[in-house]
């Protein structure tokens, strides 16, 4: 039977179509033939059934967000569920299955407002479904672990065999290997995921701590101080550090407590120079909603470079991220966020594909540039930040161990052991089962 397109589809003769083929990040465009706005898990499957019976690639799409533009494509099919928003929480098995078009933002406003919540990112309008099948940490993963750790089902749409496209589940008593392999490597390479069911924890507090300190005099204490105990804490405090703008910046996030619990427990960097420090207590929601950016005052263009930090930095690598930022272009940055916590034991039942959760920390030299909705950045400006990214990359890369799929690393070689370690062979067993023809591909996909 021929396949009918179903759900909002945009064609490139459509007014829309600049809006509906652009993803966040403008570096990156894309001409597809169509893009299929799906309003239910029937219209991914025609969608998906139609795009084979066409001949055309797929590419998937919730949030936008893929850094290296894969979540679009030339002239095929973009699968967009940013249209599959639902919250049902069930307060007595501590579960809530929410829909696959969810950014983080909502996912975290849905669940707290019942007093739950769930790990997630911290950039609200990054796709919760992309986020949680790469991993996905933030502000409560020392806490609760990986997105992916406390992901307990899947409904999916895959290809089938008869060359169309078949919804099935993924958990621990169906198809279990399948849920294995989206926990940490599913972001576009076994089927279309439309609704996800996690395993949610009761949090309605929390406090929110916001240390800067101005130039970079203190920025190697603090570097250095912040490694040493960030990930060896008090399991309940996540931290993060943002190097950018002539300026260094401490976010910690303490799961209920007091504010004398965070600041005590972050004293070993609150007291190096003279930081100026901010505390609030509040929901979850509230605070997490409270340090986000409107997108329209993102830049229009980002690039980023993924590193896992096995071992604390010696001082001279420190000094080089010092001495980089001293000298950095406009936009340039460098981010860590702390792992340890219940990491190292929080692999849940049946197994994870993600590879890094014995990591200290995760880092991330990058630059965001260009005006959204402005010109087009020139191309001096986007060719001197691209080459701060690569040179502070390769700086440290002696320190790396390994890298994260959901920023991946263009152009990185043995990029597969990098995302996965030695579950590589075990994907791509997974691949040949649940996708032998290859329909979901892309650069840097999984093969059989």
């Amino acid at each position: 039977m021929t396949a009918v397109l179903t759900g909002r589809v945009v064609h490139p003769d459509d007014a829309d179509y600049p809006d509906a083929s652009r993803g966040w990040n403008h570096f990156f465009t894309h001409r597809p033939k169509a893009v299929v706005f799906a309003g239910s898990t029937d219209d991914v499957v025609n969608a998906l059934t139609w795009a084979r019976q066409e001949g055309l690639a797929v590419r998937v799409r919730s949030g936008g967000h893929a850094l290296e533009g894969w979540s679009g494509l030339d002239d095929g099919v973009v699968i967009d569920v940013s249209g599959l928003k639902s919250v049902a929480i069930d307060a007595q098995t501590l579960t809530a299955t929410v829909g696959a078009g969810l950014n983080q933002l909502e996912a975290v406003t849905g669940l707290g407002a019942a007093g739950f919540a769930a790990p997630t990112g911290t950039e609200g309008s990054v796709g919760l479904v992309g986020a949680t099948l790469g991993g996905g940490f933030g502000l409560l993963t020392r806490n609760y672990g990986m997105a992916s750790d406390n992901l307990l089902a899947v409904e999916i749409v895959v290809a089938s065999a008869d060359g169309g496209a078949k919804v099935i589940v993924a958990d621990e008593q169906n198809n279990p290997d399948l849920l294995w392999a989206l926990r940490g490597a599913g972001n576009g390479n076994f089927g279309i995921v439309t609704s996800l069911t996690y395993r949610i924890h009761r949090l309605t507090q929390a406090i929110f701590v916001v240390a800067t300190w101005p130039g970079f005099d203190d920025l190697e204490a603090v570097f250095e101080s912040w490694q040493q105990s960030a990930p060896y804490v008090d399991r309940r405090l996540t931290s993060q550090l943002e190097i950018e703008g002539e300026k260094v910046g401490l976010h910690a996030l303490l799961a209920g407590g007091t504010e004398s619990e965070a600041l005590q427990l972050l004293s070993p960097m609150l007291s190096i120079g003279s930081p100026d420090i901010v505390v609030r207590e509040a929901s979850w929601p509230e605070i997490y909603a409270g340090f986000q950016i409107p997108i329209t005052e993102e830049p229009a263009n980002w690039k980023f470079a993924s590193q896992f930090m096995t071992e604390p930095l010696p001082s001279d690598a420190v000094r080089t991220i010092a001495e980089f930022m001293a000298n950095a272009p406009a936009g340039c940055n460098y981010f860590t966020n702390a792992f340890g916590g219940v990491l190292p034991d929080s692999e849940p039942s049946g197994g994870s594909a993600f590879a890094h959760r014995r990591a200290l920390y995760y880092a991330e030299p990058g630059a965001g540039w260009g005006v959204r909705g402005g010109p087009p950045a020139s191309d001096d400006e986007t060719e001197t930040v691209l080459a701060w990214v690569a040179a502070l990359a390769e700086a440290l890369a002696p320190y790396v161990n390994g890298a994260y799929v959901n920023v991946p690393n263009a152009g990185m070689p043995d990029w597969e052991r990098a995302y996965w370690g030695t579950n590589v062979e075990r994907l791509r067993l997974i691949k040949a089962t649940y996708d032998p023809d290859n329909v979901f591909s892309y650069p840097q996909s999984i093969t059989a």
